[in-house]
């Protein structure tokens, strides 16, 4: 029972390092090739999880094989744009103008109702709208307006506007987060002052807290804190 415990333990790291190496993406936004690499290193890694018969190195042997396999591939298509073309494949223009490219449907057997569909996914029910609708290598739609569609913007306006940038997180679950504190170069001592103007007087008291794009302290208290 240990020796099948510690063998699942193995072999979970060996994965999730694995897809860890494939990058910081969903599953939508995996190429083809790192969608069939997943698969089996799924599958690879359930045979010696299953089977303690099998020894452990036969297991992860493949594994890192394949690992090594999609860091290759990946570095080939990032230095190559023909290896790219063959390994991710390229773009599709369905529409064009506000018309559908039929002979481009045709060639990816990709339906109409389909086209449709993600169509009114991104707020774009009329087809004359569209200017562009452009089938990306990993599967995912995307559509650019015409002008005359697309949403007005302040620069449409000549109105300037001034940079806001992004909130930062002081603390989460009465957590400080020292770094975040460094990054706008305020201290822990600036931020117990700031939460006792509050009435908090403990940073445990604190669920979540942030620093705004004006420079403005936000914070939640716990619900048990009274």
């Amino acid at each position: 029972m240990l020796i099948g415990i510690l063998r699942t333990v193995i072999l979970f790291a060996v994965v999730v390092i694995g897809i860890r190496l494939m990058g910081k993406r969903q599953i939508g936004q995996l190429q083809p090739y790192e969608i069939v690499i997943v698969i089996m290193l799924s599958a690879l890694a359930a045979i010696p999880m299953e089977n303690t018969e099998v020894p452990l190195l036969f297991g992860l042997f493949p594994i890192f094989t394949l690992i090594l396999i999609q860091v290759a591939m990946s570095f080939l298509s990032l230095k190559s744009q023909r290896a790219r073309e063959i390994i991710c494949g390229t773009p599709s223009v369905l529409v064009e103008n506000g018309k559908i490219i039929e002979k481009e449907l045709a060639r990816l057997r990709y339906n109409i109702n389909d086209l449709l569909a993600q169509l009114r996914e991104k707020n774009m029910p009329n087809i004359a709208d569209v200017e562009f609708a452009i089938l990306e290598s990993g599967g995912k739609l995307s559509v650019i307006p015409k002008s005359q569609k697309r949403p007005v913007i302040p620069e449409d306006l000549d109105i300037p506007t001034k940079y806001e940038g992004l909130p930062v997180t002081l603390i989460i679950d009465g957590f400080v987060l020292k770094k975040n504190l460094a990054l706008v170069n305020l201290t822990e001592e600036w931020l117990r002052t700031e939460l006792n103007k509050f009435g908090i007087k403990s940073f445990k008291d604190v669920l979540f807290a942030h620093l705004d794009t004006e420079g403005k302290l936000l914070y939640q208290a716990k619900s048990d804190t009274g």
